[in-house]
């Protein structure tokens, strides 16, 4: 029987805590997941309260690019599947692999306690564990974060991890604060079913269509050719003024940061809307006087509902802050991975990056798996010495916007070129195909979901 100081906690089942399942299983290492839920699949379940995830909702990033490795998204997937597609993708990887077996379902995590052996770990039913390690698994987007702007909205004001359906809308004048991803998401969803809708912006973005040339947008550029950053920046600049003209001419403010310095915007349908008068741009707020929005160019505007798209604090409930170093709102990680200063913590799905953080998952928790065997059989000089000093430089030549979520961000192609730096260092291969063939069941287990 395993002793607790080889024996892993892993708090998620979610799409991080499901790939470093695999990994570790595939590696022998002993380990548990504690998933509060009923099923995996984390924030893409909308049944899990909490959810951000709206009716609408679909991947940014393409399923030839997003999908654990050995473990394609199903050929009659869309280029860019729902979240009940994606859903039902991770359920099937479960299966597959054999990982429900290992997860402790409807029981989360509630404090965890450093100790000289490892790890305690109190959960929500009242038990209390040990574990030689823990992995903090449980994702970035639970823990809304709401603007503070001067005066009272009288009207109903809420965050965006709260809407689920544009028929909230009907019969509203709505106005979306943010212009992220899923803030232009629901914009374009206001303006189909809002009696007026309308988006605030604090500066101009970039927006990225999700198909050149017929080829999703992420595919295209990975297919290269690879060129530096400069010059991608200017071709692909050049290209997005061609094909969505001045920006200006749809109400949006000029971007103040050249391509790829903040997080891409994957949504030209709100230029579609803007340009039919279904939705207005606004800029920032400036104060809210009962139901008038008062915004900083000077104009103002009533609205029945607020929905602020403002992102999310990146919180661990269950862990002492004290135990990871922090930047910007964001723990300061070792490759996004690795607690710089205890041996015994990690972390998954803690990162933002401009491609398909799921495809790296695979990749990253192959890591965390070969560092804890190695710390466990006392062969863990060389991948010490990187956690301790080794500090890349991750932004692969570009200048990200000073914000908090910036703080951490690295450029995926970067990225996984330290990563492969590091396994070569240390003597690890990298991933290949059939390395996890000896876990999976007798046969696949078929995706239900289809729309």
């Amino acid at each position: 029987m395993a002793q607790a100081s080889d024996r892993v906690c892993v708090v998620g089942g979610g799409p991080a805590g499901m790939a470093l399942a695999r990994a570790l299983l595939a590696r022998g290492v002993p380990f548990d997941v504690w998933e509060r839920h009923g099923d995996v699949g984390g924030i893409w379940d909308q049944s899990n309260p909490g959810s951000p995830v709206y009716d609408s909702a679909h991947f940014i990033s393409s399923k030839t690019q997003s999908h654990y490795h050995d473990f394609p998204m199903p050929e009659h997937y869309p280029d860019y599947p729902s979240h009940r597609q994606i859903l039902a993708y991770m359920r099937s990887f479960a299966e597959t692999f054999g990982l429900r077996e290992h997860v402790r379902f409807g029981v989360g995590v509630a404090a965890t306690e450093r100790t000289a052996g490892g790890w305690t770990v109190t959960t929500t039913d009242g038990g209390v564990h040990h574990y030689g390690s823990l992995v903090c698994a449980t994702g970035t987007n639970w823990h809304a974060s709401m603007p503070d702007y001067p005066g009272t909205f009288t009207g109903e004001i809420r965050h965006s991890n709260t809407y689920r359906s544009m028929s909230e809308f009907s019969g509203k004048r709505v106005l979306v604060i943010g212009a992220g991803n899923s803030g232009v998401d629901i914009a374009c969803d206001a303006a189909q079913a809002a009696d007026r809708a309308a988006i605030s912006l604090r500066r101009g973005y970039h927006f990225i269509p999700k198909h050149l040339f017929g080829i999703p947008s992420d595919e295209f550029a990975a297919s290269g050719p690879h060129l530096p950053m400069w010059l991608e920046q200017r071709m692909f600049g050049v290209m997005l003024r061609v094909l969505n003209g001045r920006l200006s001419r749809y109400g949006l403010p000029k971007p103040d940061h050249r391509l790829f310095e903040t997080h891409p915007i994957m949504n030209t349908q709100l230029l579609h809307h803007l340009s039919h008068g279904d939705v207005v741009a606004k800029p920032d707020v400036s104060r809210f006087d009962g139901t008038t929005v008062h915004f900083t160019d000077g104009t103002s505007e009533d609205f029945d509902l607020v929905l602020c798209a403002t992102g999310y604090r990146w919180n661990i409930p269950y862990l002492d802050p004290s135990h990871l170093q922090w930047r910007g709102g964001r723990p300061d990680l070792y490759l996004n991975l690795f607690s710089r200063t205890d041996p015994s913590l990690y972390a998954l799905g803690y990162m933002e990056t401009n491609g398909g953080a799921y495809k790296l998952f695979d990749q990253m928790a192959d890591l965390i798996a070969r560092t804890i065997t190695a710390r466990q059989s006392g062969r863990s000089a060389g991948i010490d010495r990187l956690v301790a000093a080794d500090r890349p430089d991750l932004t692969g030549g570009i200048h990200f916007v000073g914000s908090d979520r910036h703080a951490t961000y690295v450029e995926i192609s970067a990225y996984r070129k330290h990563m492969a730096k590091v396994r070569t260092q240390l003597g690890w291969p990298d991933l290949h195909d059939g390395v996890f063939d000896q876990l999976r069941t007798a046969a696949p287990v078929p995706v239900a979901v289809t729309a």
